[in-house]
């Protein structure tokens, strides 16, 4: 369980906690999660369409927000709220319509915006925008909740820590390579969209088809 709630006077130090994993163990687990993050996902997808239409910078500052997205999901793990919104299905659902009607939204601005359009794909292209939704992209996406429940704990053990310790160290190494990763993956969208700028009208549908790709997806995932 990743239950036990965070408090301030726990006498084991996180530097203490990290170092009791093997290393074996540290290095299987950094492996498989640049694996899964290599991966295209939704939060690549998300970022490569942020930066298709915004540029390199709105692509990396994307993929940026999102990884601000899993460090909430992690917070969320070890202070075993994740565990009361696993079980119950309702809230899941809730979560998951939520994120499907925001990326229609975000699909729907980027298909109207025109060839000329500098806002291209309405907003899109400011990087600090480009922050935010990334963020609301993958915290509205219940499906890391899930993940994180299933991958993390099986590298955890009780002798090596507080468990809620254990769950914030494993998943500040995930969340900052799988930031990197997908901050890269927003940087050489954007470098394709700079290559297609004479194209824009194209640029923003593209956008809009992928941003409208992850809400059916989202939507439609069992």
């Amino acid at each position: 369980m990743l239950g036990k709630p965070i408090t301030c006077f726990e006498s084991t130090a996180m530097w203490d906690v990290l170092t009791a994993f093997p290393a074996e163990s540290l290095i299987a687990f950094t492996l498989g999660g640049l694996v899964l993050n290599f991966a295209p996902g939704a939060d690549v997808f998300f970022a490569s369409a942020c930066g298709i239409a915004g540029g390199p910078r709105a692509g990396v500052m994307a993929g940026l927000g999102v990884g601000l997205g899993v460090v909430w999901h992690i917070t969320l793990a070890a202070a075993g709220l994740a565990a009361v919104i696993a079980a119950h299905p309702g809230a899941l659902v809730a979560i998951r319509w939520i994120g499907a009607g925001y990326l229609l939204w975000l699909a729907w601005g980027a298909w109207r915006a025109g060839a000329g359009d500098p806002s291209r794909a309405r907003g899109v292209v400011s990087p600090w925008r480009a922050v935010g939704r990334g963020f609301l992209s993958n915290a509205l996406n219940p499906k890391p909740v899930l993940f994180i429940l299933a991958f993390l704990p099986q590298f955890t053990r009780p002798e090596y820590g507080p468990i809620w310790m254990q769950v914030v160290a494993l998943g500040s190494i995930f969340a900052f390579t799988g930031t990197l990763v997908t901050m890269g993956y927003g940087w050489v969208a954007g470098r394709l969209g700079q290559v297609l700028a004479t194209r824009m009208k194209v640029v923003n549908r593209l956008s809009a088809v992928i941003f409208g790709g992850l809400a059916a997806r989202l939507a439609l995932a069992p």
